[in-house]
């Protein structure tokens, strides 16, 4: 799993039928600290997350398929739940 800030949408004319009616993040990918990690991924949305939220990415294409239902679609990574808090576990 990784975190991510979504920056945006990806829109996409012609795409596969597993994409109709799901909506594609661009996710920059944070450490911990919300710093910016170098890299983007494109993520399918599960939940409903919009531009500027952190986010948890499962990045692990059989993973993500099987949270979407659709197993022999070409899908890597997916948005599975909308950040509240990170932290090191001090109190």
């Amino acid at each position: 799993m990784k975190l991510g800030v979504v920056v945006g949408n990806v829109t996409s004319t012609i795409n596969t039928r597993d994409f109709e009616d799901r909506t594609l993040l661009l996710v920059d990918i944070v450490g911990p600290d919300g710093v910016p990690a170098g890299g983007y991924q494109i993520a399918v949305d599960s939940i409903g997350a919009g531009a500027g939220e952190t986010v948890l990415l499962l990045d692990e294409g059989n993973g993500a398929r099987q949270v979407l239902g659709a197993p022999g679609a070409p899908i890597r990574t997916v948005v599975i739940g909308i950040v509240d808090e990170v932290s090191d576990g001090e109190a």
